[in-house]
């Protein structure tokens, strides 16, 4: 998948923009309050989840962005062994941050945040880009079956091991369909080294 652009950036400023302005209408309605408490809100700490095909490395520029304007930022290594397990390993990941949370999902990441979200109050907001937000029923295959036509699923090559299989990306239909932009040794690598996340993943115990 294409790298968070400068509009991405501009989302997840503008959500942070959001929950910002609501802390600071609380604190400036606080301190009307001569017994309120003082000190402002902490930064929420943002927190970045890659989608399929990409790696945490994906969100460099957008991570210096935000650490200029003074945010704490967590780009999380989506481990991409399937919805479930990705969600789970998130929400151990936000168990170690104190204090709120801004998570930001690109793609698939979109459904890992949203399950790791559950139950967790620290969670402020929840960003989407270009994700998949996937409503109470759904699932990753109910939404992709809604566009047969995507050549997302052509572009999945599986590769069998001793105990089950993961799957990857045949580079020349990646390339003509997502990355045409990138040059021809990059996506060759990220179809060799990035696999994708899937329900059929199986692994020895």
């Amino acid at each position: 998948m294409r790298r968070p652009t400068f509009r991405s950036t501009m989302c997840v400023l503008t959500a942070l923009g959001l929950v910002t302005s609501v802390g600071l209408a609380t604190a400036s309605s606080a301190s009307a309050d001569p017994v309120a408490r003082p000190d402002r809100d902490p930064q929420p700490t943002v927190v970045l989840v890659h989608g399929a095909f990409a790696d945490s490395s994906s969100w460099n520029p957008v991570v210096a962005k935000l650490q200029r304007l003074g945010y704490p930022v967590l780009a999380a290594a989506n481990p991409l062994r399937g919805l479930t397990t990705d969600s789970q390993y998130l929400a151990s990941v936000m168990a170690t941050v104190d204090g709120p949370v801004v998570l930001v999902g690109h793609s698939y990441g979109g459904a890992v945040i949203t399950n790791a979200a559950t139950g967790n109050a620290n969670v402020k907001a929840l960003v989407y880009i270009a994700a998949f937000a996937l409503d109470q029923g759904e699932s990753l295959a109910s939404i992709s079956a809604q566009f047969p036509d995507s050549d997302l699923g052509a572009s999945i090559l599986p590769r069998p091991y001793p105990g089950g299989t993961d799957l990857y990306i045949r580079p020349d239909l990646f390339r003509s369909a997502f990355a045409a932009d990138l040059p021809r040794a990059t996506t060759d690598v990220m179809a060799a080294t990035q696999p994708a996340p899937s329900h059929i993943h199986a692994h020895p115990p």
